[in-house]
């Protein structure tokens, strides 16, 4: 069996821990934002999204990830406590439930921190740790689990895809570890759709597995994403199936976590791809 899918801990906050490796894990989206580009509205009431996060759970999620600020692209900024104020009281009452894994998709050090102190794991930062220099020291003060993205946004990206990747990511992992985290908290995001046209996100697909060379695990966010609309023709809200498509190839690349909007539909989805992993028929 290729050694993409042999055990590893993820260590989180909490003295919590993930086994990733021999099964692929899913991260449930849970957007409480009124802009998002395809669930929009629809979980700002705390009820509301306690109850979203209970289906994922029980669809087959390992992991809720709760973000407070939109990052489709045009999306009009918040401040740090619009942030803090929409997420915190969702982590709270999910942590106070005590089943659920959760990870705060965040780039600033001072909503992470307030995060993790109200029960949060994990810290998603779609700026790859490299927009806030605080977050990584946060991170590091609490033992968090950390999920490094990379974004071509704001910057001149290099146009091969994978030495783009290994350039933005090589630079947050060597700021993430001078901040003392452990290598063993460390999971990357090659960051489907930021900044990324159609071509690129295929590129990226298809060249998914020359990213094992960073050395750590991989997380795929590619779930409704602009560049499956492309290629399938469908809208934001019916793009689940080609989401499931992506799901599985790079999981067979070696794909470690999954996060998605439509859990039951990836999770039924990647457990044909599990199935295949544990029978050894991956090279």
């Amino acid at each position: 069996m290729n050694s993409w899918f042999n055990q590893k801990i993820w260590k989180l906050a909490h003295g919590q821990k993930l086994e990733l490796g021999p099964k692929s894990l899913i991260m449930g989206i849970l957007n409480v934002t009124p802009d998002s580009f395809s669930d929009g509205g629809e979980f700002i009431d705390l009820n509301a999204a306690v109850e979203q996060a209970g289906k994922m759970l029980s669809d087959g999620a390992a992991i809720i990830d709760v973000g407070g600020e939109s990052t489709r692209p045009g999306a009009e900024p918040v401040s740090a406590h619009e942030e803090q104020d929409r997420v915190l009281p969702i982590i709270e009452a999910l942590a106070g439930d005590g089943r659920f894994i959760i990870s705060i998709d965040t780039y600033r050090a001072e909503t992470a921190d307030l995060a993790i102190r109200s029960g949060a794991h994990i810290i998603n930062d779609v700026w790859g740790f490299q927009k806030d220099p605080e977050i990584a020291g946060v991170a590091a003060s609490h033992d968090a689990g950390i999920c490094s993205m990379h974004t071509g946004r704001d910057r001149q990206k290099d146009p091969d895809v994978i030495k783009d990747q290994l350039y933005f990511l090589g630079n947050s992992i060597d700021a993430i570890k001078r901040s003392g985290n452990s290598e063993n908290a460390i999971v990357v995001d090659p960051g489907f759709g930021f900044a990324k046209d159609p071509p690129e996100n295929a590129q990226l697909l298809a060249r998914f597995e020359e990213l094992h060379a960073l050395g750590y695990p991989l997380l795929v966010g590619t779930s409704r994403k602009r560049f499956i609309g492309h290629y399938t023709g469908q809208h934001a809200g019916n793009r689940d199936i080609g989401t499931a498509a992506t799901s599985v190839v790079a999981r067979m690349k070696g794909g470690a976590v999954f996060r998605v909007h439509d859990v039951a539909v990836n999770a039924n989805a990647l457990s044909i791809a599990d199935a295949i992993i544990s029978n050894r028929l991956v090279d």
